[in-house]
């Protein structure tokens, strides 16, 4: 249903009765590129001064609400929108729609509020600071927009923010803020026309005429290539190359998506294979089109170390510039249009994604009949069609190269531009157009009604276990295979082991190699790869169901018969020791990782999933044979199948193949951590603009009873409407992130807290985090904080599982754990049977302050006197 109310609102409905959810969404038309120059940031400070009260509700009143009801709430604003939604159980729709039309229609605007919010936007734009990917991404389009607006930072600058009064903000409001210049989407179980009576009732804007947003300045026609050099305490480099790209309407996009696809997604695009796998030129490469209203970028990304720049952007501008002198091949073009097609089906998965995608088309595109024409312009491109499109947009003169590097390195800006011009300048052969007609695909079809059946559990002639769940709601399937294993299966010598091993999935079986079996899971729709954390190993796919059996026999082949070519070997272990270098530049991580360390003295779960390089340097393709073999035979895997399958043949095809019987793998018995009876403190000092501290405590089993007490005792802190988040953010402007978590594992885990902040404020904020840790060890928590944590995670639970891939995980990774395959199911009975004297006793045993454990990554001299040693 589409339907323009009365007031000029319009509202698109859809309904979805595959699970009791459902997503609303309010899209307002105007971004950061509306802003007048002394406005900059301010559609980004509406996000946040909208959840800060109403005339009917005051400050974190509107995040509790919704969050009793079992939902999320949040936001994000973008060059084009600001973007208000909600996803909750559909019984409590009208509660939602109450709550999210007050919050867009009544904000109240306090100064109070404001001056605390402003503090806190700032402390969020101290947090970008800290992102290399982030701040590579601001110069980028600063350097590619010199006039268009969309040259500017979305979230402003501390100055701009901080310039801010009340009467500029509902200057702003009052003119933006209109129902003919606002999208409310649902998505989800619910009747239409109930609805849309709801909707009409509560979204009444203020009184006042709207007048339409004036043009935005064009950015002019760019006649020669530029580059912008930035140096910065690093351990790796980031760079971008872009191109200007069309507006999304523009019939060229399907062409450039696909172009996008063909060069940098996936390990078998060409910049994966050329600056990657073939020359190790790079950690990480991947292209993108950014197609907003107005003409965007099209994008070349790359991590890399600083030794490589020269090579790696001579190769990436080689590879893009090619795509205009030779046209891709029939094949690559097929796979990109199979992936493009199959996006349209990933995002029916869950309500709140197909909320977004008929937001975005209708605020942005003109109407939700953009996609019927998009898929379209898809069905019909020709390798002669993508090569047009390559040749209008790849423009060697209107090149912009941005990077981030290190301080030390002898690369500079004017050796990026002579490598621009070197490229631009450079003899091309044009190759003859072919004439071909498009391919013809198989439309992808949907069930008429969506069919669940219950989850079947059987085991193998081998000992392992099948799992199956039939989910017909969307042609998908995903698989999921899992063991015991991750770090609970290592030691100090081989520290890394299980990740390398997750890395090597896509990187060949006996039968195939690295590009065809990642060529033959694209042809499907899908994907396949391999995961390690702390307590399993595990490999994971997902593809179009009706390509059932040709998906399962690549997926068969990785789980029984992996190879370990010495040269895939080697390139993805001096991958993994690169990321293991680089990660200072995610000090947020460090810190996490520091806690680890000073966490478990004994237990594997101290060591970094990545190992450390003299660890991940013994790695010898006989190593990784025998250690895979030994630990994660195939015969013992537990294997969970869940999407739109008959379970005859799923059952069929896995006996076929991996039906055999085998040796179990060793029970893992990492040593037991001694209790810990005095404090403990570690800092790590890093030159960044944010301090990361986490506070914890050792924690519990997932098999312990104490588990379910202490998760609602996190929802309790945590959360928009969570202790944690309203006292120390909303009150007292200390972070933008804050939050706690219970994190279970097979052994022993932790309960910590974490924040990001500024590093004047290091002392106040473990003040604040003490103060309120100490609050739910003394007093009991308040019926309505414990309804609410439950009913949220009740709700955010089922929300959580709503993708197939989800399931399959959850399924897998709970009967490898030895809980039970239908372990999720009693999830809600168990949430909703814990008592506020539970929460009480858990957070006496657990967070007492003689087991304190305290991890802080801060510049020097912002250190705490406590934390000095």
């Amino acid at each position: 249903m589409r339907r323009t109310l009365p007031n000029g609102l319009t509202l698109l409905v859809e309904e979805n009765h595959a699970a009791p959810v459902v997503a609303i969404q309010v899209w307002v038309k105007v971004g950061s590129a509306d802003e007048l120059s002394d406005e900059a940031g301010l559609a980004h400070l509406h996000e946040h001064m909208l959840f800060k009260g109403t005339a009917r509700r005051g400050p974190g009143e509107i995040a509790r609400s919704i969050e009793a009801c079992g939902g999320e709430i949040n936001a994000w604003t973008s060059f084009d929108q600001t973007v208000y939604h909600v996803v909750l159980a559909s019984r409590f729709f009208g509660d939602g729609v109450d709550v999210l039309a007050d919050a867009v229609t009544s904000a109240a605007f306090d100064p109070q509020e404001l001056s605390r919010e402003i503090e806190v936007v700032c402390e969020e734009i101290k947090r970008s600071l800290d992102s290399p990917t982030r701040k590579l991404s601001r110069e980028l389009f600063a350097t590619s927009f010199a006039r268009h607006p969309y040259g500017k930072p979305v979230i402003g600058t501390e100055e701009s923010v901080r310039s801010f009064t009340r009467d500029g903000i509902l200057r702003f409001y009052r003119r933006w803020y209109k129902p003919e210049n606002a999208v409310v989407v649902v998505v989800g179980d619910v009747r239409a026309e109930d609805a849309a009576a709801l909707v009409e009732k509560h979204f009444v804007f203020p009184a006042g005429p709207f007048e339409k947003a004036p043009p935005r300045p064009n950015e002019p026609r760019r006649e020669e290539p530029v580059a912008r050099l930035k140096r910065e305490p690093l351990k790796e480099g980031y760079l971008s190359i872009a191109w200007p790209s069309p507006p999304m309407v523009h019939e060229d996009v399907a062409a450039l998506d696909a172009l996008s696809i063909i060069l940098g997604h996936g390990e078998a695009s060409r910049l994966h294979r050329a600056l990657k796998r073939d020359r190790l030129l790079c950690t990480e490469v991947q292209a993108s089109c950014y197609t907003p209203v107005d003409p965007g970028l099209t994008i070349i990304g790359a991590t890399l170390q600083p030794a490589t720049v020269h090579e790696a952007v001579r190769e990436a501008l080689a590879q893009a510039y090619r795509t205009r002198s030779e046209e891709v091949s029939a094949q690559e073009l097929s796979l990109a249009c199979r992936l493009l097609e199959s996006d349209a089906v990933y995002q029916r998965e869950t309500v709140q994604g197909q909320a977004r995608k008929l937001g975005f088309y209708q605020s942005s595109a003109g109407g939700v009949e953009f996609e019927e024409r998009y898929l379209e312009q898809v069905a019909q491109l020709t390798p002669s069609r993508v090569r047009e499109a390559a040749e209008r947009w790849i423009e060697p003169r209107a090149a912009v190269v941005a990077a981030l590097l290190p301080e030390t390195g002898d690369v500079a800006e004017a050796d990026l531009r002579g490598l621009l011009d070197e490229a631009a300048q450079k003899p091309v052969q044009r190759q003859p157009r072919s004439v071909s007609a498009p391919e013809k695909r198989a439309p992808i079809k949907f069930a008429d009604s969506p069919q669940t059946g219950p989850l079947l559990r059987e085991v193998l002639p081998g000992g392992g276990v099948l799992l199956i769940k039939e989910e017909r709601s969307v042609p998908l399937v995903a698989l999921r295979g899992a063991w015991q294993g991750g770090l609970r299966a290592e030691d100090a010598s081989n520290a890394g082991i299980n990740m390398l091993l997750a890395r090597l999935v896509s990187k060949g079986t006996r039968t195939r190699g690295p590009e065809r079996l990642v060529r033959e899971m694209e042809a499907i729709g899908g994907s396949i790869g391999g995961n390690a954390g702390r307590n399993s190993f595990g490999l994971r796919a997902e593809f179009l169901s009706r390509h059932l059996a040709e998906g399962f026999d690549v997926f068969a082949e990785a789980i029984a018969e992996p190879a370990f070519n010495p040269e895939e070997v080697q390139r993805e272990r001096t991958l993994q020791i690169d990321e293991l270098r680089s990660r200072e530049d995610n000090p947020a991580g460090v810190a996490f990782l520091l806690f680890a360390e000073t966490l478990y003295r004994k237990h594997p779960y101290r060591f970094d999933t990545l190992g450390t390089e003299a660890s991940v340097a013994r790695f010898e393709p006989g190593v990784l044979a025998q250690y895979r073999a030994q630990k994660f035979p195939p015969s013992a895997v537990t294997l969970a199948v869940v999407g739109d399958v008959e379970v005859s043949e799923v059952r069929r095809l896995v006996r076929e193949k991996l039906g055999r019987s085998g040796a179990p793998p060793p029970q893992l018995s990492p040593p037991p951590e001694d209790p810990i009876d005095a404090p403990r403190a570690a800092v790590r000092k890093l030159d960044k603009a944010q301090a990361h501290l986490v506070l914890g405590f050792p924690g519990v089993r997932l098999s312990d009873d104490e588990r379910w007490p202490l998760e609602v005792l996190s929802a309790v802190l945590s959360g928009q409407g969570g202790r944690l988040f309203v006292e120390l953010r909303d009150k007292k402007s200390l972070a933008y992130s804050v939050t706690s978590f219970s994190m279970e594992g097979v052994d022993p885990g932790y309960f910590a807290v974490y924040i990001g902040c500024g590093p004047a404020k290091i002392s106040d904020a473990l003040d604040g985090i003490r103060d309120e840790l100490r609050r739910v060890r003394e007093d009991p928590v308040t019926a309505a904080e414990l309804d609410r944590a439950r009913t949220h995670l009740i709700g955010t639970h089922a929300i959580s599982l709503q993708r197939n891939s989800a399931r399959a995980a959850v399924f897998a990774f709970d009967e490898c754990y030895g809980l039970g395959a239908d372990a999720s199911s009693k999830y809600a009975e168990r949430i909703a049977a814990v008592a506020a004297q539970d929460l009480l006793d858990a957070a006496q045993r657990i967070l007492q302050p003689s087991r304190e454990v305290i991890a802080l990554v801060a510049p020097e001299g912002a250190i705490p006197k406590e934390l000095v040693k």
